[in-house]
């Protein structure tokens, strides 16, 4: 059976790194620079980064990100660049920024560097990027044809984002492991193309390792705005160690799930990070797995805010035929609850939601 592993080309983390950009540009050799850049992070830091380009004496364009990550805007975009002197598209910011230069540079046949300024989810390090409606509406997955040619984490501006947005990235991390076992268990055809590989499994191991061993002490320190050792860790295993595992190792139960509870308005405000939370938990139900691994899911669910009940999800008192729509919904043909091990129903899913209820009440 085929594996295949996608990887950025370079994942650099540290701290100050944002006054570096012009440096690792100019390294790759590409001439002038193209940068998309949140509104707030060019504020704050845009000065800094302007500096570092002009210390390389490489020309640098500046695009402040406004509106929707759409095809529209990427289009209009690509057509505004002028291909003979732009020789790499920068992303510096949040998520839908990141998309938006990642499928810039797709359509440009551009390399991309991104530069995330939060860890609340592993989509950095992907090569995929999802577009919107100009209204703000999911539109598609658009693949990539390859993996970003750099991923540049500055632990320093990151720790100083809010600190919820640290914990939902931990959410989406902490179902890394269980759904790549799942895939594994299974012989699931991943996100990449391919089995799960040796390299996926042990990265997205390490992941579940590293938020379970230290991401309760990295919020803390993330609640000071500390760039400790605790936060750095957390930022690899959110950003790069979940990255390579989800993507490479394969989705399953957990993202399916929510997925699913994506449809229901009443739990809208919650971040894609803290529903994948307790839809791990509602995985491992489905799996029926050892209570040491639930109790220790909950315990640190508990102890960073992450969701464990349907009342924390805004759902208290859902009827139960809106429930079971999200559980039919999280069955899709083409979605990834078919990488089980084992046929799911929405019935299966619809009372693994309830008993992850239940477990999230209890006592550990």
């Amino acid at each position: 059976m085929r594996q295949i592993t996608y990887s950025p080309s370079k994942y650099i983390q540290g701290e100050g790194e944002i006054a570096r950009l012009g440096a690792y540009c100019s390294q790759m050799g590409v001439g002038a620079a193209y940068a998309i850049i949140d509104p707030y992070i060019l504020g704050v830091y845009g000065q800094e980064i302007r500096n570092s380009f002009a210390e390389e004496s490489l020309p640098l364009t500046e695009r402040e990100f406004k509106g929707e990550c759409s095809m529209n805007q990427v289009e209009h975009i690509v057509a505004g660049l002028d291909l003979d002197t732009v020789g790499v598209i920068l992303g510096i910011g949040g998520g839908k920024t990141l998309d938006t230069a990642k499928a810039v540079s797709h359509y440009a046949n551009l390399p991309v560097v991104l530069v995330p300024t939060v860890a609340s989810t592993d989509a950095p390090c992907s090569a995929v990027s999802v577009l919107y409606t100009e209204e703000g509406a999911f539109d598609r997955y658009l693949s990539l044809r390859r993996s970003p040619d750099t991923v540049i984490a500055d632990v320093g501006l990151i720790a100083k984002a809010p600190a919820r947005l640290l914990a939902a990235g931990m959410g989406d991390a902490l179902s890394t492991f269980y759904e790549a076992r799942a895939c594994r268990n299974s012989g699931a055809i991943t996100e990449a193309g391919g089995t799960g590989s040796i390299a996926a499994i042990s990265l997205a191991r390490a992941c579940l390792e590293t938020v379970l061993s230290e991401g309760a002490e990295a919020l803390r320190d993330a609640r000071q705005d500390i760039a400790s050792e605790a936060v750095a860790h957390i930022v690899e295993a959110n950003i790069y160690l979940s990255g390579i595992g989800f993507e490479s190792g394969g989705l399953a139960a957990a993202h399916a799930i929510h997925n699913g509870l994506t449809l229901l308005e009443e739990c809208r405000h919650i971040l894609h990070g803290e529903k994948v939370a307790f839809a791990t938990l509602a995985q491992l139900m489905l799996e029926q797995a050892p209570e040491d691994e639930v109790s220790a899911v909950v315990s640190f669910c508990r102890e960073t805010g992450l969701p464990v009940t349907l009342e924390q999800m805004g759902l208290s008192g859902i009827a139960p035929e809106k429930l079971m729509s999200a559980a039919a919904a999280s069955c899709a043909a083409d979605g990834p609850m078919g990488n089980m091990p084992f046929t799911v129903t929405p019935q299966d899913v619809f009372e693994a939601i309830a008993a992850a209820d239940r477990r999230g009440r209890q006592a550990v």
